[in-house]
């Protein structure tokens, strides 16, 4: 069904008659347009929903006994290492992970523009000149007997006048035309909060990329620094393995000892000699990984990598109270929560599919023969457009597309509370793992003590005469081991405290109050930049502005930082 109506005037005036009306016809199409969509119901929007998991996140994890508060900005400066907060800082402008998330807001702040675009009027301009020529007695000329030469039996023109052979005019006119479809069950507003929403989850998609190039970068650069530590050891180890190779066959060949236990000293010997390949192979990968996080070929990775490396093993307590609300940190959580939200209102734009649609359109020009006939102000014509479009048969498609958008919605709907729970579960494994691994290293720390007390005293025993080399060997292999196994625990605490650090997305601070976190934030607004910014809290139900009050709200596109600034 298609209602249409059209009023179309003319007449001959002065330029102030002319401009009157040009503002007569575009404003009555603005006019009407605000006036229909101000009426606009937003009924056909679902109503706000969260799923049941978040509703029930609990208050704090299951290691809480003191609270914490997040702390944004350059979490790693946690692990004093200057040599790593410099691979950082190359990572955040190298990371090609993290350019392919920035050119993804980019897109989407696009959409976001695009789709909020049917919300204002449309205005356009032409201008046409159309000169013809053409024989008298041909087309709707011939009709009036036009034309037609000595032959000719068409009786001539009315009157006796002779007709000219050709007919021959020059037309030309100007115009600005306005359209505006009203949007009065919410189509275009709802397609544009969804759009909103997309941004603000691809935004929450870069700080998650950004997260993942920093803890990527912060586990390439621990196993680093694990395995140069290896083989340096195991350098050591073969040096004493060697004394104990030539001091064991000296004494085999002077009939002290026997060949089986030759062949086992030997064996230990080729043993570890075995796994230095091994652990250079791992490191070259190692090294290799770390590069592409850098942004750079393994080649060029000395320049920011010097051979010394001396990190401290960071045994401080992550505070066991870190209430469950700092999960809304996680840049993951955020972003499903806005595609939840984006859901529900692309449920209302699918449904203002099934209802009529109001369009107008408005125009003004000037027309005549010639272009000072055209610039002539008394040639200035009018129109006023006014339409109804009612859906009548679509096969079934508008009404499948609205149960499209709805099952997409509970389809985010378990997306959003299955990130809720597997990042409360995530967090508890690793303040967990966290705690065991530190654990373990101070009882490492402990054995080696004791391991470098006995080469001490293996020591002084063979000075005084009183005991032997072997066992000085022994004694100062075994220390070696030690030495080995808590490098490796060195480098599984510092994984651990990442792992908490990933788990919530950032950092903390303890506090002794309560952090200040509201589950349904009031207001939503884009950083500036990728600098760590205090957390948009999203559990719950996220806003998403209306672009009719604030048509630029959340379309401010952000700007990627050379490096991460200390505030």
């Amino acid at each position: 069904m298609c209602l249409r109506w059209t009023t179309c005037s003319a007449s001959r005036a002065a330029m102030p008659t002319t401009m009157s009306s040009l503002s007569r016809c575009l404003g009555a199409v603005l006019a009407v347009g605000v006036m229909i969509a101000g009426c606009a119901t937003p009924d056909i929007v679902p109503p706000e929903a969260v799923p049941a998991p978040v509703v029930d996140v609990p208050p704090s994890f299951a290691e809480a006994e003191t609270t914490a508060v997040y702390r944004p900005l350059r979490w790693w400066t946690a692990y004093e290492d200057t040599t790593l907060n410099r691979l950082l800082d190359v990572a955040l402008v190298g990371n090609l992970d993290l350019a392919e998330a920035v050119a993804r807001v980019e897109e989407a702040r696009a959409l976001a523009v695009v789709a909020r675009a049917p919300l204002l009027p449309t205005v356009s301009a032409t201008a046409d000149r159309n000169q013809q020529s053409q024989p008298a007695n041909a087309g709707q000329f011939g009709a009036f007997g036009g034309g037609g030469g000595p032959d000719s039996t068409g009786g001539g023109a009315p009157g006796g006048m002779e007709a000219p052979d050709r007919i021959a005019f020059t037309a030309v006119s100007a115009s600005v035309a306005v359209s505006y479809e009203v949007d009065f069950w919410g189509r275009a507003r709802n397609e544009t909060r969804a759009a909103v929403g997309d941004l603000y989850a691809a935004t929450a998609d870069l700080q998650a990329a950004r997260l993942g190039a920093l803890a990527g970068t912060i586990a390439a650069y621990v196993e680093v620094v694990d395995l140069r530590t290896q083989i340096a050891l195991t350098l050591e180890t073969l040096a004493v393995l060697t004394d104990r190779v030539e001091i064991t066959q000296d004494r085999y060949l002077r009939g002290l000892v026997t060949s089986f236990e030759l062949y086992q000293v030997l064996g230990d010997y080729r043993s570890t000699q075995a796994g230095l390949p091994l652990l250079e192979r791992q490191l070259a990968d190692a090294e290799g990984r770390l590069a592409v996080l850098l942004g750079l070929y393994p080649t060029d990775l000395p320049s920011v990598l010097p051979d010394t490396l001396r990190p401290r093993a960071v045994l401080d307590p992550v505070p066991p109270g870190l209430p469950a609300e700092l999960l809304v940190q996680r840049p993951d959580v955020r972003a499903a929560a806005y595609r939840f939200e984006a859901a529900r209102y692309r449920i209302g734009a699918a449904r203002a599919q099934l209802f009529p649609t109001i369009s107008l359109t408005g125009s003004l020009g000037l027309t005549g023969n010639d272009l000072d006939q055209t610039l002539d102000p008394a040639q200035w014509t009018a129109s006023f457009i006014a339409g109804l479009t009612a859906p009548i048969f679509q096969g079934g498609r508008l009404r499948a597309n609205v149960d499209l958008q709805e099952a997409g919605y509970r389809r985010l709907g378990a997306a959003y509370a299955r990130s809720v729970l597997t990042a409360f579960q995530e967090v508890e494994a690793a303040l967990e793992g966290a705690e065991e691994e530190r654990q373990r290293y101070r009882f490492l720390r402990d054995q080696l003590t004791e391991a470098r007390g006995t080469v001490a005293l293996q020591a002084e025993r063979v000075e005084r005469g009183l005991g032997d080399v072997v066992d000085y060997l022994d004694a100062l292999r075994n220390e070696l081991a030690v030495r080995t196994t808590l490098a490796q625990s060195a480098r599984a605490v510092a994984l651990a405290r990442l792992d908490v650090h990933r788990a919530l997305g950032g950092g903390w601070v303890e506090d002794g109050a309560a952090p200040r976190v509201t589950l349904v934030e009031a207001e939503v607004a884009l950083p500036n930049d990728l600098v760590d910014a205090p957390a948009i809290p999203v559990v719950g139900a996220p806003a998403i502005p209306d672009p009719i009050g604030d048509p630029a709200s959340g379309l401010a596109a952000p700007a990627r930082p050379e490096a991460d600034r200390q505030p």
